[in-house]
Order: structure tokens, then C-alpha cells, then sequence
């Protein structure tokens, strides 16, 4: 098996800490402050015309 040379070693450690940071940034973005009303909105839009289907109100009425 091959030992690693000290730069291999230290660009290991580089990107294992790398990697932590994206990681907590990324988590840290989806629960930064603000943000519930948003993602609460997302994961009930496929819920808002469950029991009927969703009017015409967004689109223009077609006059001739």
C-alpha cells in the first residue's frame, strides 16, 4: 500500500474541510430566518385545488 506525501495529505484535509463547509451552508440557507413561509407555501402548492380544480382567474378572457 502507498503512503501519502505530505501535499496529498494536505489536500485531503483541504477537501474533507471543503466539503464540510458547503455542507453546513447549504443546511444553514434552508433554515436561515425567513424562509418557513416559503417552503411552508412549496410543500402545500400541490394540495391548494384538491378539492376542486383550480378556476381561470390567472388567464386573460379571449374578447373578439
Amino acid at each position: 500500500m502507498e503512503s501519502l506525501t505530505l501535499w496529498e495529505q494536505i489536500a485531503a484535509s483541504k477537501t474533507v474541510i471543503w466539503m464540510f463547509l458547503a455542507f453546513a451552508v447549504f443546511v444553514g440557507f434552508a433554515f436561515r430566518p425567513g424562509s418557513g413561509k416559503a417552503q411552508r407555501d412549496s410543500a402545500e402548492s400541490i394540495f391548494r385545488n384538491e378539492d376542486r380544480p383550480a378556476g381561470d382567474a390567472g388567464k386573460e378572457e379571449v374578447r373578439q
